[in-house]
C-alpha cells in the first residue's frame, strides 16, 4: 500500500465514522494539517503519528511480509 491509497483508507474510515478532519485530528492529538497532508498522500508520516490516526478510527495496523 502507497501513501496515497493509505490516505485514502484513512479518509473513507473518518467518514464512516462521520468524523470531521479536526475531531479526528483532536482525537489523535495531531494537527488538521498533518491528518489533511496524510489522508491526501502529501506527507510521509512518522509510525507515532500514523499509530494515533488509526486508534482514533478504531483501526490497528499491522505488517505484511512481501510474498506472503
Amino acid at each position: 500500500m502507497n501513501v496515497a491509497e493509505l490516505g485514502a483508507v484513512l479518509r473513507s474510515r473518518r467518514k464512516t465514522l462521520n468524523l470531521t478532519q479536526s475531531e479526528t485530528a483532536d482525537l489523535a492529538d495531531i494537527s488538521t494539517r498533518v491528518l489533511s497532508d496524510l489522508e491526501n498522500g502529501r506527507e510521509t508520516v512518522r509510525l507515532d503519528i500514523l499509530t494515533a490516526v488509526a486508534t482514533a478510527l478504531g483501526m490497528t495496523l499491522s505488517l505484511k511480509v512481501k510474498g506472503s
